[in-house]
């Protein structure tokens, strides 16, 4: 009987890229390497003219790319209860770490599932706030990438001024970590990039490269602030101030209609092409009904009258269901209809007013359509418009974004409601949002207010490396900021609203080296039975490990299993054994008896994996196989006609 063996390696997504690649075209995959003239060929692609290409290219480029696929072996997440909040009940995960080697951590469990991305990355202005914010090369280090001079400081070209070391190190960052992030993202999935004009055409590049021409929905371009104060001057001056920033938005699949809500703007005035009145069936004029009930009122122009005047408005929100303006229609004889009488028809999936004018057919459009409530900053309720790709006025929230989440933090913030808008647009109530540069938690705090508003159950995962807070605040660094913002928004957010069940906790994590001597041994042959008996743990693991960091581990080696699941110890069956998500059987123990067998064997549901420690077995191969063959046995017979599949692995 062959038994297989956890595998080490987290970050396989190459060999199953291939695996695809193979699927498509058999004959360009060879004993696993890709036969790159044969691909070309099957695209139809024979006779290259030339090699150059569209693309930005820079020194670092293609270790950038080397970099996006290397494994992470050596390292792991460990869980930290202390910080945590509602560990035992929260689908939320919080990870103190460097993003890149986070996200590969993660490639594996949450490989295609994460609908919504939102970063804020460093904008390389030369500031520096939360994180290094500036990633300029030396001349001297540029030089040696771009094969100017070498290493002993020969100069190969002339001494021009060089533009890659303004940008090449921002783009070594930037790149493997989106490489990856896409990865990560399901297919209907959408990564929202926030920036601003220092990288915006470096970053829209090689986002095109990476997820594709096509897969480029649009530019948001929000108002972040206003030409007020010292900005007045700087436009006295003749300079055009800036007032926005952009969001940079992809989506995995290719399509464009990414908005499963539709966001609206408050419109202060009033369409003045919505001049009728349905009143008994009968087409009234608006404002000859207005006059009958005010007749004292004086109205100008009805585009302004909405904002102006009080009582008009109100006679608008009181009647907004029987208010229409009137559009061409074609389809309708207006001889069989009656003049000035209006008409309900029904078609085209709706029902609508139609009506004859004397000389030709029109429809009626309703008011009430463009009325509800609109996502600005009062949230306020009356007519509204569509929102488009410029999302205004969001610098009326910078006023008070550094207090945010009752957590002073005076930079690097964004609007909690522009990313909470952003997650009411494209995400449904059960899915994943990622922000992998977190800072100060803006965005778990936009997914819990969310989550509040359409009782929601979206869950997030934010990542932000434990980077020393430069400027005045009461915290030693980002990751406190940001924990305690979770903390202080969610019991905030709970107190307001004590009936929800909104998920308010999380889980916290942090990047650690292994807990598995998983190269301690090629077979068991080569162990010593004696030191097995004596120490065990010290064969297996690394001193200090924990049973629950090994866990955790081991599922980080899973497809499709998320790190906020449920972790059970199943103590009725041993000291060391453990249940997570209900699907995965954990045995730490270091002798297996034939009565946890039995209880393994009774378990309903039957867990998809069981994972059991090699040295359990003390090299012996026979007790190894009459121990499974038993097992297989026992579970067979507890599962009568319904036979359920399951695997073992071994650590």
């Amino acid at each position: 009987m062959e038994y297989k063996k956890v595998n080490q390696n987290i970050n396989n997504i190459v060999n199953e890229q291939v695996r695809k690649l193979a699927q498509l075209f058999p004959s360009v995959v060879k004993d696993g390497e890709v036969d790159f003239e044969a691909l070309r060929e099957e695209l139809g692609q024979f006779n290259e003219v030339d090699s150059e290409k569209y693309e930005l290219t820079w020194a670092g480029k293609k270790n950038a790319k080397k970099i996006a696929q290397e494994d992470v072996a050596g390292r792991t997440l460990k869980f930290i209860p202390e910080d945590s909040k509602d560990a035992d009940t929260t689908g939320n995960i919080y990870i103190e770490g460097e993003n890149l080697e986070v996200l590969k951590l993660l490639r594996q469990n949450y490989y295609g599932v994460i609908k919504m991305i939102y970063i804020d990355p460093p904008y390389n202005t030369g500031e520096d706030f939360i994180y290094r914010d500036t990633y300029i090369d030396t001349k001297s280090d540029s030089d040696k990438k771009e094969g100017a001079v070498g290493t002993d400081g020969e100069r190969f070209t002339k001494n021009s001024k060089s533009q890659n070391r303004y940008h090449a190190k921002w783009l070594d960052e930037l790149y493997p970590r989106l490489v990856v992030a896409k990865d990560l993202l399901a297919e209907d999935g959408v990564i929202f990039i926030s920036i601003d004009d220092n990288e915006q055409a470096n970053l829209r590049i090689i986002a095109d490269e990476i997820f594709g021409v096509d897969s480029f929905v649009t530019t948001i371009h929000v108002e972040l602030s206003a030409t007020q104060g010292m900005k007045v001057k700087a436009a006295q001056n003749g300079n055009i101030v800036k007032n926005a920033e952009y969001i940079l938005v992809y989506s995995k699949s290719g399509r464009k209609n990414i908005a499963n809500t539709l966001l609206y703007d408050f419109r202060p005035v009033f369409d003045s092409h919505y001049s009728k009145m349905v009143i008994d069936g009968k087409l009234c004029n608006l404002k000859d009904e207005f006059f009958k009930l005010y007749p004292t009122e004086k109205i100008g122009n009805i585009s302004n009258a909405y904002g102006e005047n009080p009582r008009f408005k109100e006679f608008v929100d009181s009647n907004i269901h029987n208010i229409y303006a009137d559009d061409k229609i074609s389809g309708y004889n207006e001889k069989d209809f009656l003049e000035g009488h209006v008409y309900r028809v029904n078609g085209d999936g709706r029902s609508y007013y139609i009506y004859n004018n004397g000389n030709k057919m029109r429809q009626l459009l309703p008011l009430s359509a463009s009325y509800g409530k609109c996502d600005d900053f009062d949230e306020s309720f009356g007519l509204r418009k569509i929102r488009g790709d410029w999302w205004k006025d969001f610098y009326r929230d910078m006023g008070n974004v550094s207090k945010e989440g009752d957590v002073v933090f005076a930079n690097g913030k964004k609007p909690m409601r522009l990313i909470r808008q952003l997650c009411k647009m494209c995400t449904t109530k059960e899915d994943f949002i990622l922000d992998f540069f977190s800072g100060s938690a803006t965005t778990a705090h936009a997914v819990m207010q969310q989550n509040i508003e359409d009782n929601g159950h979206r869950k997030f995962i934010m990542v932000q490396i434990a980077s020393d807070v430069e400027i005045e605040s009461e915290f030693d660094n980002i990751c406190e900021i940001g924990k305690e913002r979770i903390r202080r928004a969610g019991d905030k957010i709970k107190s307001e609203h004590p009936e929800s069940d909104i998920d308010i906790g999380f889980k916290v994590f942090r990047t650690a080296d292994t807990n598995i001597k998983w190269n301690s041994f090629m077979d068991m042959g080569q162990l010593d039975i004696t030191q097995m008996e004596t120490t065990p743990d010290l064969i297996d693991f690394m001193p200090d490990a924990n049973d629950i960091d090994i866990v955790y581990e081991l599922m980080l080696r899973q497809r499709d299993v998320a790190l906020s699941e449920m972790l059970e110890h199943l103590s009725d069956i041993g000291s060391r054994t453990y249940l997570y998500a209900n699907s995965y059987l954990v045995c730490l123990e270091t002798v297996i008896t034939e009565k946890q067998i039995a209880k393994l064997a009774e378990l309903d549901p039957l867990p998809i994996k069981f994972i059991f420690r090699d040295s359990a077995f003390k090299d012996d191969i026979a007790l190894k196989d009459e121990t499974f063959r038993r097992m297989r046995a026992l579970i067979e017979k507890n599962a009568g006609m319904n036979k359920p599949t399951y695997t073992v692995e071994f650590i």
